[in-house]
C-alpha cells in the first residue's frame, strides 16, 4: 500500500470517511463523530500537507486517512506537554473494506516512523473518550494512557503516547 498527501480534491472523500465512520459506530451505540466536521478545518490540514490517504496503488480509492501534525490540544496536553517535541495523530480511519486487516495500526506505526524522522519524543493522539473499545487499540498499538480530559466540552479527551519508532509497517510514501 501506498501512502499519499491528500489534495483539495480528496476532501469529499475524507469528509464520507468520517460519515461512514459515524454510521458504523452509532449502529454499535457509540457517538463518535455524529456531529460533522468542519470542512474548512480539513481544508486547512489539507493545504499544510498534513493530512494522507492510504491506497493500494496510485489509482485506488482510499483505503484509509490519517492527519499528521504538530497540532496539540492545550485542552489535554500540559504546557510542559506542549513544550516537547512531538506528533500528533488525527482523524484516523479506515474503510470498513479494510477492517480486522490491522491496517490501521500499520498507519499508526508510520506515523510513529514519521516522528522519529522528525525528532519527535512523542508520538500522541486523543481518542473519543466514551469508546473503550478504541482506548484498548491504542493501548494494543503501544500506547500508555496519559489522562482523560474531564471537561465537558472535550469530547475526544482520552490522550495517549508513545515514543516513536521505526517499523515494518509496509507502507510506502516515497514518491513515485
Amino acid at each position: 500500500m501506498i501512502v499519499v498527501p491528500a489534495e483539495l480534491a480528496d476532501l469529499p472523500r475524507l469528509l464520507k470517511f468520517r460519515t461512514d465512520s459515524a454510521a458504523w459506530l452509532t449502529k454499535r451505540g457509540i457517538d463518535q463523530w455524529s456531529k460533522p466536521f468542519p470542512a474548512n478545518h480539513i481544508t486547512a490540514s489539507i493545504r499544510q500537507g498534513e493530512v494522507f490517504i492510504v491506497k493500494e496503488d496510485s489509482r485506488a480509492d482510499a483505503a484509509a486517512t490519517v492527519t499528521l501534525d504538530r497540532d496539540a490540544d492545550p485542552r489535554l496536553w500540559t504546557p510542559d506537554e506542549r513544550a516537547e517535541d512531538a506528533m500528533y495523530v488525527h482523524k484516523l480511519s479506515v474503510d470498513r473494506r479494510y477492517a480486522g486487516a490491522d491496517l490501521g495500526g500499520r498507519i499508526l506505526d508510520w506515523c510513529g516512523e514519521r516522528a522519529l524522522k522528525a525528532g519527535a519524543q512523542w508520538l500522541r493522539l486523543d481518542a473519543w473518550t466514551t469508546n473503550p473499545r478504541l482506548h484498548a487499540y491504542y493501548l494494543a498499538h503501544g500506547f500508555t494512557h496519559v489522562r482523560t480530559s474531564a471537561d465537558p466540552e472535550v469530547v475526544s479527551g482520552w490522550a495517549a503516547q508513545r515514543p516513536p519508532t521505526s517499523s515494518a509497517h509496509g507502507l510506502d510514501d516515497s514518491p513515485p
